[in-house]
C-alpha cells in the first residue's frame, strides 16, 4: 500500500521526475539550509532522502530572508543525460513586491555536485522547465502583479497575473516572444505551472486557491504550446475543499507516468488536528493514482478527494522507522538542517564526540541563528538531547526547542541567573505577532554544572518539557500550547508555509560565541499509525 503522506513532515510543492525505473521528488525547503530536498524511490511506497543540492553560497545564500521566504517550489527534471533543477529564492514576503529570483542548475547525478546556477528572471515564482520532444526548452512561471487591485488577468486574485511562457537555452537564457498563456480558473491564485505532453496535447498543471483549505490541482490543455488552453471539465483534478477526511489542503503537484504503465499525480497536503484545526507537520507530500478519460486526467477512484491509503504499483509494505537515536559526533545526521546561511562553520562544529553549537544571534534571527533541527513528522512524539553548557550571563542560552519561526516557538534553555548560577528556564513566543513578545511561563530551576538531559513530549496540541540530572525525569514548567507551532498559529496559514521543527539551539548576545556541546539527540514517534 501507498500511505499518504509519502513524505511526512514539512515537504511541500512536490515535483516528481522519473529516470528509467527510478523516481525522484524534489520539495521546497524555504529558509532551511541546504536548499531543496530530493527523495528517491523505486516503488512509490518507500522514499529515501538522497540529496539537498543547494549546499553552497554560489547556489544559495538566504541570510536576511524573512520567515517563509527562501526556496519556493523547485522543479526537477531529467533530459540530455542530466538532472535539471529550477528553483526560486524569494527575498520578501510582506508588502506589494516579492523579489522572487529564479535560477537553473544541473548535475550528472542527483547526489553529485550541481553547477553554479543560471539566473533566469524575477517576474514571479514557482517556475518550471519543460523539455519538448524536439529538444527545445521552455520556461514557465507565474507572473506576480505588484500594482493596485483591478489590473490583473484573473479577478479572483489579481496579484497572481497568469502563467508566462518563454523559450530558454543554457547559452542564450530567455529569448524570443513571451506570452501569458493561462489566466487560471475562477478559484484564482493560479501558480506552480508544470507542462507535459501526451497524445498531441500540451497539458498545463497548476495549483490554485492558495495554500490553505481551498487549495487545488487544476489542469488545462492545448494543441499548441502557445495555447489557447482549455480548462478541465471539472476545473480541478484534486481538491479537498468542503470534505471532512484526514487529508486536507491538497494541491500543487505534478503528473508522472510510471514504467509499469500506471499514472500518478503528486500533491501537497495537510493533516489538520483538533481542536483547531492546526497542521504542525505543515504541508507534506502525497500521491494518488490517476486515469485518462477523453484525454483528461481523473482520480482513479473518482471525485476530487485523495485517499489516505491506496494500492501501490508493486507488492511492498511501507516501512518507516519507529525511532531515531543519534549519538552526535562526526557528520550531521541526514534528518537535520539549519537556517539560511551557507557558512555553517559559523554556527556549529561536527566534532568526533559531539555536535558543538556556537552561540550567535538570538532565537528567531534572520541572519546567524545557531539552530540545528529536524522536522516534526508525527502528531505525537518525544525528543531528547544531552548538553553541556556553562553560561556566564543571562545573554547566553542553549537547549531544546520546538520551533516554527521567530514568533512561534517554545524553548527549554540552560542560561544564567546572577543570584543562582546556571538555571533552566522556558522561553516562549506563542504566536505573538507582530510584537514577537517573549513569555516566561515558569520559574527558573537551578541546575548543577555538567551534562543536562532535556526532553519534550508532544501530544497533539499539548507539549511538556522535562529535564534530568541523575535518575528521574522531572517536569519543567506547565504544559504548553503546541498548536501555535503550526501553519495556522500566529499570523496564520497564508503567512506561514513551513512546518514544526524540534532541535538544538544556542545563542550568545555578548558576541563571544559561547559554545554548547550536544552529545545525543533522539526522536521517538508515539502515534500507533506512524509506528506500525
Amino acid at each position: 500500500m501507498i500511505r499518504n503522506p509519502i513524505l511526512p513532515g514539512f515537504n511541500p510543492d512536490p515535483s516528481i521526475c522519473r529516470v528509467g525505473e527510478d523516481y525522484y521528488i524534489a520539495t521546497s525547503t524555504f529558509e532551511w539550509y541546504p536548499g531543496v530536498q530530493i527523495h528517491h524511490s523505486r516503488d512509490l511506497v518507500n522514499w529515501t532522502l538522497v540529496a539537498r543540492p543547494l549546499n553552497r553560497a554560489a547556489l544559495l545564500d538566504m541570510r536576511g530572508n524573512p520567515d517563509s521566504c527562501g526556496i519556493w517550489a523547485p522543479c526537477l527534471s531529467h533530459a540530455d543525460g542530466k538532472f535539471w533543477l529550477v528553483y526560486t529564492d524569494v527575498k520578501r514576503l510582506d508588502g506589494a513586491f516579492k523579489d522572487a529570483h529564479n535560477y537553473i542548475t544541473t548535475s550528472d547525478t542527483v547526489d553529485g555536485d550541481w553547477t553554479d546556477p543560471w539566473y533566469v528572471n524575477s517576474s514571479g515564482f514557482d517556475p518550471s522547465l519543460f523539455h519538448d520532444d524536439d529538444g527545445r526548452k521552455w520556461f514557465v512561471n507565474m507572473q506576480w502583479n505588484h500594482r493596485r487591485k483591478g489590473t490583473g488577468v484573473n479577478p479572483a486574485h489579481d496579484s497572481f497575473d497568469g502563467i508566462l511562457l518563454q523559450e530558454w537555452a543554457p547559452d542564450r537564457g530567455l529569448f524570443g516572444p513571451v506570452k501569458n498563456i493561462y489566466a487560471g480558473t475562477t478559484r484564482g491564485l493560479t501558480e506552480a505551472p508544470h507542462l507535459f505532453k501526451r497524445n498531441g496535447y500540451y497539458y498545463l498543471t497548476t495549483a490554485e486557491g492558495g495554500t490553505g483549505y481551498q487549495h487545488a490541482v487544476s489542469l488545462a490543455r492545448a494543441r499548441n504550446i502557445w495555447g489557447p488552453y482549455d480548462s478541465h471539465p471539472d476545473l480541478h483534478v484534486i481538491c479537498a475543499d468542503g470534505s471532512q477526511g484526514p487529508i486536507q489542503r491538497t494541491g500543487h503537484g505534478q503528473y508522472i507516468e510510471t514504467h509499469w504503465g500506471r499514472h500518478y499525480h503528486t500533491f501537497l497536503m495537510g493533516r489538520p488536528q483538533q481542536p483547531g484545526p492546526f497542521c504542525p507537520m505543515g504541508r507534506e507530500t502525497g500521491i494518488e493514482e490517476v486515469v485518462w478519460r477523453d484525454d483528461w486526467l481523473y482520480l482513479q477512484q473518482g471525485g476530487l478527494v485523495a485517499r489516505e491509503d491506496l494500492p501501490g504499483p508493486v507488492n511492498v509494505e511501507p516501512h518507516r522507522p519507529s525511532f531515531e537515536k543519534h549519538v552526535l559526533g562526526g557528520p550531521l545526521p541526514a534528518a537535520f538542517q539549519w537556517l539560511r546561511t551557507p557558512d555553517k562553520a559559523r554556527l556549529f562544529r561536527e566534532e568526533a564526540d559531539a555536535l558543538v553549537l556556537i552561540g550567535r544571534e538570538s532565537i528567531g534571527s534572520w541572519f546567524e541563528q545557531s539552530l540545528v533541527a529536524r522536522r516534526q513528522e508525527h502528531v505525537a512524539y518525544s525528543a531528547e538531547t544531552s548538553l553541556t553548557f556553562a553560561p556566564e550571563t543571562y545573554q547566553q542560552g542553549a537547549g531544546l526547542t520546538t520551533y516554527y519561526n521567530r514568533h512561534k516557538f517554545h524553548a527549554a534553555l540552560v542560561t544564567h541567573d546572577a543570584k543562582v548560577g546556571s538555571v533552566l528556564t522556558i522561553v516562549s513566543c506563542p504566536g505573538n505577532w507582530p510584537d514577537e513578545a517573549l513569555e516566561f511561563p515558569a520559574a527558573s530551576v537551578p541546575v548543577a554544572a555538567g551534562s543536562v538531559d532535556l526532553r519534550v513530549t508532544v501530544h497533539g496540541n499539548e507539549q511538556q518539557f522535562w529535564f534530568r540530572q541523575g535518575e528521574a525525569w522531572q517536569a519543567l514548567g506547565p504544559a504548553l500550547d503546541a498548536s501555535v507551532i503550526s501553519d495556522e498559529g500566529g499570523r496564520g496559514e497564508h503567512a506561514s508555509f513551513t512546518g514544526a521543527f524540534v532541535g538544538m539551539i544556542a545563542f550568545d548576545l555578548t558576541g563571544q560565541g559561547k559554545e554548547a556541546r550536544f552529545t545525543r539527540f533522539d526522536y521517538l514517534p508515539m502515534d500507533a499509525r506512524d509506528t506500525a
